[in-house]
């Protein structure tokens, strides 16, 4: 069995610095939203509609779509940098 992984970025780096990401599904573009979740991990989430054509007939579908980044959950809640020097 595997370990455990660690996520290679800091929560504060990843609400500062991440971007939506672009996500392409049946030729459709769509842009899948920076999100803390509810659960304490990290990553992104589209929640929206799409059209898609079965034969010549257009369907409505629901996309739920989360990129989790793993081992995000394990982050400490505050935004506070985790320090190097003893406690006294």
């Amino acid at each position: 069995m595997a370990g455990k992984t660690t996520c290679p970025v800091t929560r504060q780096q990843f609400l500062k610095n991440a971007k939506p990401v672009e996500v392409i599904m049946d030729g459709q573009k769509m842009l899948a939203a920076v999100k803390e979740f509810s659960t304490g991990s990290l990553g992104w989430n589209i929640s929206n509609k799409m059209t898609i054509q079965v034969g010549d007939t257009p369907v409505t579908v629901q996309v739920g779509l989360n990129l989790t980044i793993i081992g995000s959950k394990d982050l400490p809640k505050d935004a506070a940098t985790p320090s190097n020097e003893p406690e006294a």
